[in-house]
């Protein structure tokens, strides 16, 4: 098995994350068990309580050259970084990124290692008022092997 996605050995930035970002990685591991990745189903957002507005989900849909990646679920504090909701449309229009490339290599990343992904760029909110720290992008597969969604946790601090 590749030690990117050993089940028993932790990536090294989880070390120097905020403590969400290692909260979010050690239920996404627990949940996990044995398997390189939980599926969708395995998650309870009942356990995820004081996370939801600053997750998202997001669909890997098959694409001729790359995935398709769409957005399922982007919680009220993702919404209020962006200033709209982009619920149901693809990254290709609605990403937020320092560019569109740069959104679309994270995910492209947790799909061909099937393992967590951290990018650490700092970005203002469209009204300057939310700073995004780092982003965790956490694949999920309903069969095990092939990821199908990606489950994405910002940190966000609110400026004065």
């Amino acid at each position: 098995m590749d030690a990117a996605i050993d089940p028993g050995i932790d990536p090294a930035w989880l070390g120097e994350v905020h403590p969400d970002i290692v909260a979010i990685y050690r239920y996404w591991r627990g949940k996990a068990a044995a398997r390189p990745m939980p599926s969708r189903a395995d998650l309870d957002p009942a356990d995820l309580v004081p996370y939801l507005p600053s997750l998202m989900l997001v669909d890997v849909e098959p694409g001729p050259e790359r995935p398709n990646y769409i957005y399922r679920l982007v919680g009220t504090r993702e919404v209020a970084v962006r200033g709209s909701d982009p619920t149901g449309k693809p990254v290709t229009t609605h990403c937020f990124g320092r560019s569109l490339d740069d959104a679309l290599e994270n995910y492209d990343q947790v799909v061909a290692t099937r393992a967590p992904w951290i990018d650490r760029a700092q970005l203002l909110s469209f009204d300057a008022m939310i700073l995004d720290l780092d982003k965790l992008f956490l694949p999920l597969s309903s069969d095990g092997r092939a990821v199908d969604i990606i489950l994405v946790y910002t940190v966000q601090e609110k400026l004065s």
